[in-house]
């Protein structure tokens, strides 16, 4: 059985079960539409990775669930996953996303308005994370969304904690890190910032966590 270690924590059973026919299934039952088969395509172009399918079938689900007003996503991409949100959001919601690649979020406009979404739907801010996240309000968000570099998943958690408000939602995409988690000879320190991101979510007072076994692993938790 593949184990992971993170902050010396004693080795722990990885998802075994969740083999490839099954994430196939999850990956095919909802399915997906012209516009995000379109950005997706348009991910694949840029070399960046997209989530896949039933990890975006999950945060549509939670930010319908939430009754979403207002979220924000830490990187755009090329728009994949921020019609997923936007399509659980309710309708006077609004995006608010971050990536440093201002190329990429017109990519990402282009999808949302093919999507039916009108412009004041999506707030984009170019930049980096670091540098944008702290100009935002605290507790005025009701689920953000952290596909950024791994290697900031502590400061992505540390600001999401800050701009949630009470019930909200923090999401983390790939954090399996395509099978490296569950390698514990692995430590790069990629891997080691998300191993301890996991650790830190998981014995954190605040938050009531749940690891996914969708895409390559989306690690969500309530700020209690």
């Amino acid at each position: 059985m593949s184990t992971w270690v993170g902050n010396g924590a004693p080795e722990e059973a990885a998802i075994t079960e969740f083999g490839p026919q099954r994430a196939a299934l999850a990956d095919t039952y909802v399915g997906e539409d012209a516009v995000l088969t379109y950005a997706r395509a348009q991910s694949a172009r840029t070399g960046i990775r997209a989530i896949g399918p039933s990890g975006g079938a999950a945060l549509r689900l939670l930010a319908a669930a939430l009754d979403a007003k207002a979220v924000v996503e830490i990187g755009t991409g090329t728009g994949v996953s921020g019609v997923y949100l936007l399509r659980g959001m309710r309708a006077d919601g609004v995006l608010t996303t971050v990536d440093s690649e201002p190329v990429r979020q017109q990519y990402a406009r282009e999808a949302y308005l093919a999507a039916g979404f009108t412009g004041n739907r999506a707030r984009f801010i170019p930049g980096r994370a670091r540098d944008v996240l702290p100009r935002l309000a605290d507790g005025q968000y009701d689920l953000v969304f952290c596909d950024g570099d791994p290697a900031d998943s502590g400061f992505h958690l540390t600001e999401a904690l800050r701009l949630l408000r009470p019930r909200g939602v923090v999401c983390f995409e790939g954090v399996f890190q395509e099978g490296r988690l569950a390698e514990p000879e692995l430590d790069d320190p990629q891997t080691r910032a998300v191993r301890d991101l996991v650790a830190d979510i998981r014995e954190s007072d605040v938050l009531l966590p749940a690891l996914l076994p969708v895409s390559d692993g989306l690690l969500c938790a309530v700020k209690r």
